[in-house]
């Protein structure tokens, strides 16, 4: 198959699957509790003003006239406004979203640095020390809530040693100048390294706490693959050839073992990128998550909608990336 008949497709069924996110999310916000209408005018107003803004924002048509309302917005590049900050959507989210990818692509390099090594290692060495906290490790992480353990490094580390800083935003130092609105990029580019280290600081737990729970699942993925493929025909027909074990693991195991782990990334990356919902209201990082949360509870819908709608485009273009690349790297994927 050609690579532009592949990504075609694709992105074919990328429209797709955001029409079916976009219909569902439509759905169950419009079912959330409560009129919007009263936010705006306050509780205090009277009836006939609360049916006045109702119909202006056109909450009284019925919900398919609101959801066709709604594609036609989206059509034109319009994700609404938000009644609670009454900013455009696309103002909120344009400044909020790079904290969310500052810290998922922070957490996604601390994920990948503890957990393909220890895999890897805990794999050629079975019912070692290695294999033991492996196990140890992957188990803690895919059993304790994120939320969880955010919370249990603060107690620790903030309120009770003292050595981070409180959790209150992104940086506690001067904010540096914008170029990418990632703070730690721009304290670089700019060269003012006490504007990186207020913004790395402030970064360090809840980059650790995802880095612990979206590296336990990739430990076991790393650690599953290369024992199979350790125990193939292919790498026991090196071994009886004479290839010396380090060429074994590093030209034959390893290149077979990355395809799988970086799939397993993929995935962790677009979750990560979707909005760390939980670990971002903990850490009181400005982030996609935490307005989305904040959106929900004052029935704000069009910022739900549109965080939705960014969680689920982040999975999907992550997953074409990764796919383009297998299908250029692994031919036996292009049939």
């Amino acid at each position: 198959m050609h690579l532009a008949v592949y990504v075609l497709r694709r992105l074919a069924y990328m429209l797709v699957a955001l029409f079916g996110v976009s219909l569902v999310a439509f759905v169950v916000t419009r079912l959330l509790p409560g009129n919007p209408a009263y936010m705006i005018v306050g509780e205090m107003a009277d009836e006939s003003t609360v049916i006045a803004v109702t119909e202006r924002l056109g909450l009284n048509l019925p919900i398919h006239e609101q959801y066709f309302r709604y594609i036609q917005q989206l059509a034109s590049g319009d994700l609404g406004d938000s009644w609670r900050t009454r900013n455009p959507v696309t103002t909120d989210i344009g400044s909020r979203w790079p904290a969310t990818i500052e810290l998922g692509s922070a957490a996604l390099i601390l994920a990948l640095a503890w957990s393909v090594p220890l895999g890897i290692v805990s794999a050629l060495r079975r019912r070692s020390f290695s294999d033991r906290l492996a196990n140890a490790l992957s188990g803690f992480g895919v059993s304790i809530p994120e939320f969880f353990l955010g919370m249990i490094l603060l107690l620790v580390f903030f309120a009770t040693l003292e050595w981070a800083p409180p959790a209150l935003g992104r940086t506690l130092g001067d904010v540096p100048p914008h170029t990418t609105g990632l703070y730690t990029v721009d304290a670089i580019l700019a060269g003012d390294w006490e504007a990186f280290k207020a913004a790395a600081v402030q970064m360090i737990l809840p980059a650790v706490t995802l880095a612990v729970t979206v590296g336990a699942p990739m430990v076991r993925v790393t650690r599953g693959f290369m024992r199979e493929t350790m125990a193939s025909h292919h790498i026991r027909s090196a071994r009886a050839l004479g290839v010396p074990e380090r060429s074994i693991v590093l030209r034959h195991a390893l290149p077979n073992v990355l395809l799988p782990v970086t799939t397993m990334g993929a995935i962790m990356y677009g979750y990560l990128l979707g909005g760390t919902v939980l670990v971002e209201f903990v850490f009181a990082r400005p982030g996609i998550g935490k307005y989305a949360i904040d959106s929900i509870s004052e029935s704000d819908f069009a910022p739900v909608l549109a965080a939705v709608l960014l969680s689920a485009l982040s999975y999907l273009v992550v997953y074409l990336i990764m796919d383009i690349l297998h299908f250029v790297i692994d031919p036996r994927t292009r049939t």
